[in-house]
């Protein structure tokens, strides 16, 4: 009858408040890599990027939390940072880089203890320590950014829930409600990784100068926990020491330093990195050197389609690439030796997301611009720098091209019959945003502007301007195609006189002189003013319909001499015409 009991005893442990017990492991309980050593002994993984509860006080309004995330493997996490949640007071995090934050600002800690919410916090070479009082007993919180550890002196029967008191209540301790930090991944098999390997180098733990501590701390747990991560990920970034390293502490915990114990394991500290890494990186090895990597899922959206950031960002006649800037390190790229196809135009590196962009516009940076059918294309690249001065280089070749591509531009049909000194058209097609105005001016300079209370003579020469803003004139010029006036507000109506055919002036009237027709992104005319005869006083509707013409070998400029007009005026039409329209009253 006495086993079906301690069964039972044993299963309910998983889901119930533990008490404080002396023993082997004594109240101790170490966060490492994805492993829980709790204070029974007993070892688990966390194999998933979601927070956690490892210690909870309901009575005192305390919860110790802990978050993980992934490194070089999308399917072995890491502790990353702890919570010291409050009930009443402010939180307290601890965070990579032994930074603290306090209420979601940042403290600057020192070896002495400063106080915070009742909570003494001091930093040291080795890690920050966080000591709290709870119903008058103590709670000691140590983090060193890859190892937590906690350490209780309270006495028998003191309850508390979370993974520290049973590693394997990951279900019941899990926090996170987003679904997809708590996703799976399984990545393939690390071929380079030798199990027999694996196991002398954390049997080393029962071997001197640590076997002095073995009769003080187990060291199985900790040899449990060292295989159960090098079996799935690589021995690096100091990743085996860190488990030699806590079970030292463990040891100095319990009065049983291990001496030099350092030199006899070869031992490496973690890397520091110089700057803070950002939310998508950790501090690592990268070739040699201490820096920000890359994190495995933040990387495999790019690294799964062979890129390196991206992708293109269009607007307008701009276009700018996002490279990832520790992709580019892993890969040994250097930023600072890159830049556009013109060699001034380099990348703008933001110092906290350490994403580094390249922009550029259709007229700047070497841009290439193209048109294939009805597209208007504009291509660069992002090359790393070659200076012939420089007699040796550790630098790759670097060539990453990217473009966009738009609809060639059309202007759409509109008409406007205003009494106003000028006609403003907005236009958009596709990712282009423009405006086409009509103004009538009555000098050559273009300073005397019409406007309703001008008064313009019969005979009188006036000066149009048809002009845009928005459009690149790299890319396109505007033809005035034809030109012409009616009595009635209807483009179409009766009589008609044409002013401009075929984008050249009437030859039959000697007044009209065409100006920059297809040389940009404006053209102007001139005439002498008339009034429909038969009709006086009439009403003088002025008419303009307008083509875009993508430039290219020099098309757009209509040939306005010999049989050739007709046959050349046909090349530069693209899409649908825009009409505008001008009024003149007696």
């Amino acid at each position: 009858m006495l086993r079906p009991l301690l069964f039972l005893f044993a299963f309910g442990l998983k889901l119930s408040p533990v008490s404080i017990f002396a023993g082997v492991h004594g109240n101790l309980c170490t966060v490492t890599g994805p492993s829980v050593i709790d204070i029974s002994g007993n070892v688990n993984s966390v194999s998933d990027r979601c927070e956690y509860t490892l210690l909870q006080d309901q009575s005192a309004g305390f919860t110790l939390k802990a978050n993980f995330l992934e490194r070089r493997r999308r399917d072995v996490s890491f502790v990353d940072s702890l919570t010291l949640d409050f009930s009443e007071g402010a939180d307290i995090q601890l965070l990579q880089g032994q930074m603290v934050m306090v209420g979601g600002s940042p403290v600057t800690l020192s070896g002495s203890v400063q106080t915070f919410n009742g909570v003494g916090l001091s930093k040291d070479q080795t890690g920050v320590t966080a000591n709290i009082s709870l119903n008058g007993s103590s709670v000691s919180v140590f983090f060193d950014g890859t190892t937590a550890q906690i350490y209780m002196d309270v006495p028998v029967g003191y309850t508390f829930t979370g993974l520290c008191a049973d590693s394997s209540s990951s279900s019941s301790s899990r926090l996170s409600s987003d679904s997809s930090k708590c996703q799976l991944y399984n990545d393939a098999a690390d071929d380079t990784i030798n199990p027999t390997t694996v196991a002398q180098q954390c049997g080393v733990l029962s071997a001197a100068p640590f076997s002095s501590c073995n009769i003080h701390v187990d060291p199985e747990p900790y040899m449990a926990a060292c295989r159960s991560t090098l079996n799935k990920y690589p021995a690096v970034d100091g990743l085996r020491c860190q488990f030699l390293k806590a079970y030292a502490k463990a040891c100095q915990k319990s009065q049983a330093t291990v001496q030099n114990w350092w030199t006899a394991a070869k031992y490496h500290p973690e890397p520091i990195c110089q700057d803070k890494c950002s939310d998508h990186e950790f501090c690592g090895d990268i070739h040699g050197n201490t820096d920000c990597r890359c994190r495995a899922i933040y990387a495999s959206q790019y690294t799964e389609q062979n890129r390196l950031g991206g992708p293109t960002v269009c607007k307008d006649n701009t276009a700018s690439l996002t490279l990832v800037g520790c992709l580019l390190k892993e890969n040994g790229i250097d930023y600072n030796h890159l830049h556009l196809n013109d060699k001034t135009c380099t990348g703008v590196m933001d110092p906290e997301s350490h994403m580094l962009e390249f922009s550029f516009s259709s007229d700047s940076c070497g841009t290439e611009v193209m048109t294939n059918n009805s597209q208007v294309i504009f291509t660069n690249a992002v090359v790393t720098r070659n200076s012939s001065s420089d007699l040796i280089t550790r630098q790759d070749k670097v060539y990453i091209e990217f473009s966009c591509s738009h609809p060639a531009p059309e202007l759409q049909n509109v008409a406007f019959n205003i009494l106003d000194n000028s006609v403003k058209v907005f236009l958009q097609s596709g990712e282009w945003h423009y405006s086409l105005t009509m103004k009538a001016y009555s000098d050559a300079a273009q300073t005397q502007l019409l406007g309703p209370k001008s008064d313009v003579r019969l005979n009188q020469k006036i000066w149009i301007v048809l002009e845009t803003e928005g459009l690149d004139a790299e890319v396109v010029s505007v033809v005035t195609d034809s030109c012409w006036a009616t009595s009635d507000e209807s483009p179409t109506s009766v009589p008609r006189y044409d002013l401009i055919t075929d984008g050249c002036a009437n030859t039959a009237d000697g007044t009209v002189q065409v100006m920059g027709n297809g040389q940009g992104t404006s053209n102007s005319f001139s005439f002498n003013m008339f009034e429909f005869s038969g009709k006086e006083p009439s009403e003088v509707y002025l008419h303009c319909q307008l083509q875009l013409c993508l430039n290219k070998n020099n098309i757009c400029e209509p040939g306005c001499s010999g049989s050739a007009r007709r046959r050349r005026s046909l090349r530069y039409r693209r899409g649908a015409p825009a009409l505008i329209s001008m009024v003149w009253t007696p």
